[in-house]
């Protein structure tokens, strides 16, 4: 992996780690999905023109079909993560989300964008994976009983359904940057605004409560708007560098980040495996440059 796409990758896993304890915090529903979207494309509008003035005259359907899919899994991946942090730990549903994503978006790039994974690679991949399922606790997750084992589950199921999102849209939207070549803001930014209306409608449905939500969650939702977006945009970035099947698992360094940061600021207890588990993420991607 180039040296600038590996400093992008790191970049962006700090922000990424930052954005998701916002929305952990915030303890959102759809409202909070709503309105973190729209003041996405409210915020982001005058950057999404700086870049893209002139491109988006020369997209045909098949761009509008990938941007269209790649926003329909965006909404059910971000209303899948909200649920899941609110049913469980963010340090449960988080490494287990980003641990199965970019092992399936690995997969997904070499079916889909005919990439080859090559041993070290893979291994590294392997690395990383298990990185993030030692973070998450090891197999206690899948001991004990009562109520902090339910919720334990509760986390890995999330984080495994959030995970799948994940590689769905790493896949979709690589195609995008990789293939289509769409510039990576604008990859973003217009998933945005073509996600505005899907998550509209739920909030119409129940207008009586974004008042109260939005004056108790615009803060996380700010933060949300302004570094989810950046951080994609750097990964995306990344991507037009160096192979999906590398980018999608070396940025889950961002697990170092949340594991210790969400750890310390909401509470989520035991950090005894996170250690070993942080030097499988740093030894995995070492090995994923290095490929």
């Amino acid at each position: 992996m180039p040296p600038v796409a590996l400093a992008l990758v790191l970049t962006a896993a700090l922000l990424h780690a930052l954005w998701n304890i916002a929305a952990k915090k915030a303890g959102g529903n759809h409202h909070f999905a709503f309105f973190s979207v729209l003041m996405t494309v409210v915020l982001w509008t005058p950057v999404a023109a700086w870049f893209g003035i002139n491109e988006w005259q020369r997209w045909g359907a098949i761009e509008w079909a990938v941007l269209s899919a790649s926003a329909l899994v965006h909404v059910l991946y971000f209303s899948v993560l909200l649920t899941g942090y609110r049913k469980a730990d963010l340090t449960v549903v988080y490494p287990v989300a980003r641990g199965s994503g970019p092992l399936l978006a690995s997969v997904g790039a070499v079916l889909v964008l005919g990439e080859v994974i090559t041993l070290l690679g893979g291994l590294g991949i392997l690395a990383v994976c298990g990185g993030v399922f030692l973070i998450a606790g090891g197999t206690r997750l899948f001991g004990g009983s009562g109520a902090s084992h339910d919720k334990a589950m509760a986390g890995v199921r999330w984080g495994a359904a959030t995970g799948a999102l994940i590689a769905c849209y790493t896949v979709i939207d690589g195609y995008a940057v990789k293939v289509l070549l769409i510039g990576p803001v604008l990859v973003d930014y217009v998933g945005n605004v073509l996600r505005v209306p899907l998550l509209a409608l739920p909030v119409l449905r129940d207008r009586a409560g974004f008042a109260p939500a939005l004056r108790a969650q615009w803060k996380h939702a700010l933060v949300v708007a302004v570094l989810g977006p950046l951080a994609y945009v750097l990964v995306l970035y990344a991507v037009t560098m160096a192979p999906l099947s590398h980018v999608a698992p070396a940025r889950e360094v961002s697990m170092l980040f949340a594991a210790l940061i969400g750890g310390r600021l909401l509470g989520e207890g035991e950090r005894a495996l996170r250690i070993v588990g942080a030097a499988c993420i740093a030894l995995g991607v070492i090995a994923l440059a290095w490929a």
